[in-house]
């Protein structure tokens, strides 16, 4: 899957959305394989009443988890495949 690859610090605080223009909420954080560098999963913050209808996991800490397979695109927003969430 083609994402380009961008800085850390760039993708955190970004607007995730769905495909459809859902809003999500932002990135939190991002876990990634430190061997080979692959992103695992992004943490999402102040997520939108609209993750409800999802079924995300949720850390212990209660953020969501969005995992690398649903993502789709990485630009001026994080955009995710609904499909893939549920």
């Amino acid at each position: 899957m083609g994402l380009d690859k961008k800085p850390l610090r760039e993708v955190v605080g970004r607007l995730v959305v769905t495909k459809e223009g859902k809003r999500l909420g932002t990135v939190k954080d991002i876990t990634f394989e430190t061997r080979t560098g692959e992103l695992i999963q992004m943490l999402l913050k102040d997520h939108t009443a609209y993750v409800k209808n999802l079924n995300l996991e949720i850390t212990p800490q209660k953020e969501m988890i969005i995992p690398y397979n649903s993502i789709v695109a990485i630009g001026d927003f994080v955009v995710v495949s609904e499909e893939d969430l549920m």
